[in-house]
């Protein structure tokens, strides 16, 4: 292809917020005239002089602080990088942008209900929130936990709890006890706001025996709220309802407290891939000029403007959706099954609610292609973003033939790690069908080889070689920084891996080719291991297993599990068995394609089952090229995988 698929209008490029801050940029802070549209030339020099680009970013789109810092940057690497010190502020001050009589948030749910809040309402119940959370005794730095549906009281509970600084976490209420409290119950929280369950593909599922089991599960837990989220669910005995926190808040100002820079924000948790997931803090300074740069500078929000991204509490894309807060724009919250009755369903939403920016998954998008739905107008949609797993072509071509070229599709890939992209499109920035556009603003993306060799139009692993403000302040429960180390420094000193297969191509695109380690990401969620192993290698049936996830040419996701029958296997039953114990110990999303028998499962020599190198076989590699046969004692284990692939030909 010499061409773009989609380029820009001059009159777009000149109307961004992007073109805005480099005029600004060139006028402030030296940046040569000719990166004027240029986004090659933009992003080089963000990367070249950090200090300038993120001390611009929190002053041209107003970062609020209410402290000044000493400096931007102190520190040259990436682990010993202090941004803004001395500064402080509030994650949640900018509450304060949207008209008061504007929708800032609007929930619809799977069965056709609507509700709408104004940020009037929305800046109200925080600070009544917040108030109730102080007469309970939640203070800075305690922790106060959400297991809750994709709801208004969620998006308001994790503003009241920041606008303290007291900090964040949650987990779907589609999780079961177990797994909610192998990551919530690692946080010694004061407070659990809890649903009482759910509607999902029209059934109804009544969470409130789930809630009252994680409760015992977390016996730091001093106070929990509770959200009426179905009707006619119990929820927790003893709770104290939602509306009675609120209202024993009474109605106070919305006045978030100061904080520092590095002020832990929130914990997300790791998919669990080894063991129980790893808690990611996050600061509210970093995570807010994250915000501002991806939601600003890349998607060209602005205020008054409608926001819909299709997500879960489970997924870090949760927190990209209530950020756009930040902006004074209107959020759109989904409750239930995206392609249930069918695949036009989140279509009706962005056309019903005037969505400008729609974010969906590659899955959505094809199966919208293959059902042939009609699509309706979407008169006010002007940008799909998609993100979870790599867009293939035939995505951005299906989106051409219904919006032709009004609407482009900019795909995006980053991650929990620094909530928010490592690469991405913008509104100047043309569209490769296949390809992703460039790399974001701030971010030193590199592909390498083995041997920390810079690669062009070569497959690698990529790395991020400067720091950026919103990389993690630690891991929950890590005091001397060891699992931070290893989760992202132990292959290239210095050097953060992300720990996924990427090729940037010569003309500045990049092309990601899935996880290079054994994250398993099904239709943009991602799932840990762990949690299906503790739920299958329970059962009498299982020896032993192994699962892995596959990203296929058409867009799809292939998670099989490859189990070590017992003697007490019996066909049909023992697959079955597999999936229930899943389900139940687990979610469903964890719940495997397929069950396959396998002689064994090959280990290192230190015991780890091999995911990423039986993944890497069953794409084609050759176990010894690949040096697993060196690193097990095992090797007809591998041979196995091997013939099994050549076996089953993948379509990826």
């Amino acid at each position: 292809m010499t061409h773009p698929q989609w380029s820009p209008t001059a009159e777009a490029i000149e109307t961004a917020t992007i073109t805005e801050i480099t005029r600004w940029f060139v006028e402030n802070r030296g940046l040569d005239p000719a990166a004027v549209g240029d986004y090659g030339m933009l992003q080089a020099w963000s990367v070249a002089e950090p200090a300038a680009f993120w001390g611009g970013v929190a002053e041209f789109l107003g970062a609020g602080f209410v402290d000044q810092p000493r400096a931007v940057l102190a520190g040259t690497g990436i682990r010993d990088a202090v941004w803004f010190p001395g500064a402080t502020l509030n994650f949640a001050d900018r509450l304060r942008i949207g008209e008061p009589s504007q929708p800032a948030i609007i929930v619809e749910y799977e069965d056709g209900r609507i509700e709408s809040h104004t940020y009037e309402a929305l800046r109200g119940d925080v600070a009544a929130f917040a108030a109730y959370l102080r007469s309970v005794g939640v203070g800075r730095e305690d922790r106060v936990v959400g297991y809750l549906p994709n709801c208004y009281e969620g998006v308001v509970a994790f503003y009241a709890t920041a606008s303290i600084g007291a900090i964040w976490s949650q987990t779907g209420i589609d999780y079961n006890a177990p797994a909610a409290a192998d990551r919530l119950g690692q946080l010694d929280a004061k407070v659990l706001v809890s649903g009482t369950g759910y509607v999902f593909r029209g059934a109804e599922f009544d969470r409130s025996a789930e809630a009252t089991g994680l409760l015992r599960l977390m016996p730091s837990v001093e106070h929990t709220v509770s959200v009426p989220t179905l009707s006619g669910a119990a929820g927790v005995d003893g709770a104290t309802t939602w509306a009675d926190a609120i209202a024993a808040g009474g109605q106070p100002e919305f006045s978030p407290d100061p904080v520092p820079f590095a002020h832990p924000l929130w914990v997300l948790f790791t998919s669990g891939t080894t063991g129980k997931p790893k808690g990611i803090v996050h600061g509210h300074g970093g995570v807010l000029l994250e915000q501002l740069k991806s939601l600003a500078l890349q998607s060209d929000l602005t205020a008054g403007e409608t926001f819909f991204w299709y997500t879960t509490p489970n997924w870090m894309m949760w927190n990209i959706q209530v950020s756009s807060l930040l902006f004074g724009a209107t959020a759109v919250l989904y409750v239930g099954d995206p392609i249930y009755p069918g695949p036009e369903k989140l279509w009706q939403v962005v056309d019903r609610h005037g969505v400008n920016v729609f974010g969906t998954s590659p899955g959505q998008i094809l199966a919208s292609a293959a059902a042939g739905i009609d699509v309706p107008e979407c008169a006010e949609l002007r940008l799909i973003s998609s993100t979870g797993s790599p867009l293939p072509a035939a995505a951005n071509q299906w989106v051409r033939s219904v919006f032709g070229d009004r609407v482009p599709v900019n795909s995006v890939s980053g991650g929990t790690d620094i909530v928010g992209g490592f690469v991405g499109g913008s509104p100047i920035t043309p569209v490769w069908d296949g390809e992703i556009s460039a790399r974001t603003l701030g971010v030193a993306l590199e592909v390498w080889d083995d041997a920390g060799s810079p690669l062009i139009d070569e497959e690698g692993e990529m790395v991020i070689t400067r720091p950026l403000p919103s990389m993690p302040l630690r891991f929950w429960g890590d005091p001397d920084g060891s699992r931070y180390h290893d989760a992202y420094f132990s292959t290239y000193p210095g050097v953060w891996r992300q720990g996924d297969w990427a090729t940037v191509t010569s003309r500045g695109t990049v092309v990601m080719h899935g996880r290079s380690d054994a994250t398993l990401n099904r239709r943009g969620i991602r799932l840990g291991s762990a949690e299906i192993y503790a739920a299958v290698e329970e059962l009498p049936d299982v020896l032993d297993s192994l699962v892995i996830g596959i990203d296929t040419a058409d867009g799809g996701y292939w998670m099989p599990i490859f189990v070590v029958p017992s003697e007490s296997w019996q066909d049909g039953v023992s697959q079955q068995r597999i999936r229930d114990a899943v389900a139940s110990r687990a979610s469903k999303q964890h719940v495997p394609d397929e069950v396959i028998l396998t002689p064994t499962v090959p280990r290192t020599r230190t015991g780890k089952k091999m995911e990423v190198p039986i993944k890497r076989i069953l794409l084609g590699a050759d176990p010894a090229a690949i040096g697993s046969i060196d690193s097990t004692d095992q090797p007809e284990a591998l041979r196995w995988f091997q013939a099994y692939a050549a076996e089953r030909t993948l379509d990826t």
